[in-house]
């Protein structure tokens, strides 16, 4: 059996994933999109995140979930069991299109 956490462990955890949240973010913010913390059980190790902007309109949204932002998380914070991931849904295409160019976008230059 496991000993539960106290106040502190849990507030010291909580801690440590925002941080580390707040050092992903500019990465995401810097395509137009930007990644926020919807819920994390401490004790339990289950987060979930969203990516909201440009990132619904970007093709890789998946792929930075699971291979970068799930990557990390887990990788740094042992504590995480699972990192569940989204990608807000809500804004229109185009709207989303617009807020950024993301990385993974080719760039023509005229020939």
């Amino acid at each position: 059996m496991t000993t539960p956490l106290t106040d502190e462990d849990r507030a010291a955890r909580l801690s440590a994933l925002t941080a580390l949240l707040d050092l992903m973010r500019p990465s995401v913010q810097a395509d137009g999109g930007d990644l926020v913390l919807i819920r994390a059980d401490v004790e339990a190790g289950v987060v979930e995140v969203q990516l909201q902007g440009a990132c619904s309109s970007c093709a890789i949204s998946s792929s930075t979930l699971q291979g970068g932002v799930e990557r990390i998380l887990r990788g740094r914070l042992d504590w995480i069991t699972e990192v569940i991931g989204s990608v807000d849904e809500t804004m229109d295409l185009e709207t989303s299109s617009s807020m950024g160019s993301g990385g993974y976008v080719p760039r023509y230059r005229d020939l």
